[in-house]
């Protein structure tokens, strides 16, 4: 027994190395890089992006994982339990004025946007969406509960993956559109808690709520898909993303002036990368417009620059890179400055290739006209343009009044789906591919009849009237100069979010804005109206009857004084009458 001991502890400390030394061995499969993109708009305001990538080279649906260290374990149980195979969240406050601010590099509805695609092996897809819908619901605290049958599609040719896909069968893919959303610091901070760093540390310090909503422009999206782990792409990685895009009202923060600091916009400084992640950038646009002759000056100067082909246009940006010491030059913190050395009029900015518009016109409350105006703004090239119209049940399209427009001619689309609506049921889905002529404007319209809804389906405040999505245009456009195939994982993460079909084009998601249309609506005050005027007429009347049914009445004679009394005694006797 003696002897047992002492081997014993051997054994189990020989265990412990043995099983403590491969593992520290092991590189990490997981990574994470975080990224900031700084640009100065051309209508003088300053976007900034931010972008979050954990990347996990794990098989989520087919290992049993139960340890998680940088990807959020919400979410991947989410994907595990529900197979997910993409998903993509965006809770936005404002518009992104595309015509004013150029392309962004991921646009997003006004409110709350969910799509999904799910493996071909779900049976219910319904079941699993509703479900999904409602666990995220309470994971980002937004009302994506609301989310049903009644503004939930399936388009067939708008939404494709943008990860791997073994199969695009458009009946695995649901998509949900809550225009009426509002975003506010209750969403904003579930999403940062989901980094790996949470707001400690690294760019998410930048992340406070009080300069984030006081802003013109305000979205943050959750992206997960599949990506292939290797340039061969024998085994898949899981890789979530997470933006947030905000767009700074320069002048009011700069007091009329074009400058601008990280400081004066975040109200904080970059103090260090942060310690989990393999990359941390900051990029700063100070690319020249030939149209424009206004130089930048960045301070402190950039230790690299960095040329790319983004959106068709070639760019040039300021590296900053916080994982090397250098950048921080002695200093505790970072806080990069833009100075404008010549100020010049923005008008002459060069307008996207692709934008659009929405509106509803009409008179009255029975019928209207729904609006889209598509520009192409390209000299001399056409290009297609899928177009993807949602509309509410409850406002009944005429698909015989749908007319399309270009120069004043007819553009018949050469594809088109419609699905009508039922109420109370689902929406109005019109899918359309429509040929852009080249410096052409090309209006889509068609006219629609409010319903009148019952008295227990009107929202609160009904006077204000009700909302319909926006639409949806996907397209490549042409580039301005030739791309080159490049490595995503060397390139910026800004760059390789969609993937790119050729060198001459580039894919563009746009969202026109979201529409308020007035219904027509009973005077709620009526019921109040009748309440008081029937509990006034049954007041007076019961109370009335009441009273002649259970007061008793008694015949009581007046009390006469002993001088009255004397007095008609006397008059009595004159008279021979007996006294009283």
């Amino acid at each position: 027994m003696a002897m047992a001991a002492p081997l014993t502890l051997h054994l189990l400390l020989a265990l412990l190395l043995g099983s403590s030394g491969p593992s520290r061995a092991e590189p990490e499969r997981d990574s994470l890089r975080e990224e900031l993109v700084l640009t100065p708009l051309p209508s003088g305001d300053v976007s900034a992006t931010f972008q979050f990538r954990t990347r996990w080279d794990s098989e989520l649906q087919h290992e049993g994982v139960s340890h998680y260290r940088l990807f959020p374990k919400s979410l991947g149980q989410l994907i595990s339990k529900y197979s997910v195979q993409e998903l993509h969240l965006s809770l936005t406050q404002g518009f992104w004025r595309t015509r004013f601010w150029g392309q962004p590099f991921l646009q997003a509805p006004a409110g709350a946007e969910l799509w999904v695609w799910f493996q071909d092996s779900v049976v219910d897809v319904d079941k699993s969406w509703k479900e999904l819908s409602n666990i995220l619901s309470g994971i980002f605290c937004a009302s994506l509960n609301f989310i049903d049958s009644t503004n939930t599609v399936i388009p067939t040719a708008s939404f494709k993956p943008l990860g791997l896909a073994n199969g695009t069968n458009h009946h695995f893919l649901r998509y949900a559109v809550l225009p009426r959303e509002v975003v506010c610091t209750e969403n904003l901070t579930p999403w940062k808690k989901l980094l790996p760093c949470s707001s400690k540390a690294g760019l998410s310090v930048l992340l406070k709520a009080e300069r984030l909503f006081h802003t013109s422009y305000h979205s943050q999206a959750v992206h997960i898909r599949p990506v292939c782990r290797d340039s061969h792409c024998t085994s898949i990685s899981w890789e979530l993303r997470q933006t947030l895009t905000v767009v700074f009202d320069a002048y009011t923060t700069g007091q009329g002036k074009k400058d601008w600091s990280l400081f004066r916009m975040f109200s904080r400084t970059i103090t260090e990368a942060c310690p989990l992640a393999s990359q941390s950038h900051v990029y700063v646009d100070i690319s020249k417009n030939s149209q424009d002759n206004v130089t930048l000056e960045v301070s402190p100067p950039p230790k690299s620059t960095y040329q790319a082909v983004v959106l068709g246009v070639r760019r040039t940006y300021a590296v900053y890179d916080l994982l090397n010491p250098a950048t921080f030059s002695g200093s505790r913190s970072l806080n990069l400055q833009l100075r404008w050395k010549q100020q010049q009029d923005s008008g002459g900015h060069l307008v996207p290739f692709l934008h659009a518009q929405r509106y509803v016109s009409g008179y009255g409350l029975q019928t209207g006209e729904l609006s889209t105006i598509l520009h192409n703004t390209h000299p001399y090239r056409a290009f297609p343009v899928l177009l993807l119209e949602i509309v509410p049940w409850y406002l009944r399209l005429y698909i015989h009044t749908l007319t399309i427009t270009t120069k004043g001619k007819e553009n018949k689309p050469s594809y088109i789906h419609y699905q009508p609506a039922q109420d109370r049921l689902r929406p109005h889905l019109l899918e359309m591919l429509i040929q852009l002529p080249a410096n052409s404007v090309t209006k889509v319209s068609i006219q629609f009849e409010r319903a009148l809804l019952k008295w227990t389906e009107y929202t609160p405040d009904p006077n204000h009237g009700f909302y319909v999505s926006p639409s949806v245009l996907s397209a490549l456009v042409p580039n301005l100069v030739g791309t080159k195939p490049t490595n995503w994982e060397e390139s910026p993460l800004f760059s390789t979010m969609f993937p790119i079909s050729d060198s001459s084009s580039h894919f563009v998601r746009l969202y026109t804005e979201p529409l308020l249309v007035n219904l027509p609506t009973p005077d709620f005050s009526m019921p109040y109206n009748v309440i008081c005027l029937t509990c006034t007429v049954v007041a007076v009347c019961y109370g009335s009857f009441y009273n002649l049914l259970t007061r008793t009445f008694h015949l009581e004679e007046p009390k006469r004084s002993r001088l009255v009394r004397w007095l008609a005694n006397i008059i009595r006797r004159i008279r021979g009458v007996p006294p009283l």
